[in-house]
């Protein structure tokens, strides 16, 4: 667990207090019990849940509720349930952990994973520059005024609402025009 240190640091002080108080109240003054009583019941909670006890009974209480199809289930409910493959996390690992590795370590897959989907993205997006000049009828050399002029007049000419308007014409210009403009 991730604070299991300083769960425990307050389960001492809370039993401490209870010990104190319970003392205070059979000696002193017994209204001081009710006290006594509430910090122990934190102490019990406390412990309850740094010993595991209080996240089993509830995955255990969740997979017998999907078992029997009991509650949001059983009428339609949201979700799409209990996963077959699911496994409840032990002792602040990650419930999928079974990689492993360290902060960086996973950091750095993290980042080379979404370096590789951002180039094949760019390798697949639309046309060459090449092939966006010469969509536009343009030479290489143009420069960005001309290429919004040609993509002006060309749009004019494919586009969808028009009588000789092609959609998917429509869109080749319009992708060329982005690769242009994008470089």
């Amino acid at each position: 667990m991730q604070y299991e240190r300083l769960i425990t640091g307050i389960a001492a002080v809370f039993a401490v207090m209870t010990v104190a108080l319970t003392a205070v109240g059979l000696f002193a003054n017994p209204a001081v019990l009710f006290l006594a009583a509430m910090f122990a019941a934190s102490t019990y909670f406390m412990y309850y849940h740094l010993s595991g006890k209080m996240a089993a009974s509830v995955y255990e209480r969740v997979e017998r509720q999907a078992a029997t199809g009991t509650r949001r289930t059983a009428r339609g409910g949201f979700g799409a349930g209990p996963r077959d493959d699911w496994r409840p996390p032990r002792d602040g690992q990650r419930a999928a952990g079974e990689r492993g590795g360290n902060r960086r370590q996973r950091r750095q897959r993290r980042r080379s994973r979404t370096g590789q989907q951002r180039q094949r993205v760019q390798r697949s997006r639309g046309p060459s520059t090449a092939e966006a000049y010469q969509r536009l009828d343009l030479d290489p050399s143009a420069d960005q005024r001309a290429v919004k002029q040609a993509y002006r007049e060309k749009v004019k000419e494919v586009h969808p609402d028009t009588e000789t308007g092609s959609e998917t014409e429509f869109k080749r210009v319009k992708a060329a025009y982005e690769r242009l403009t994008d470089d």
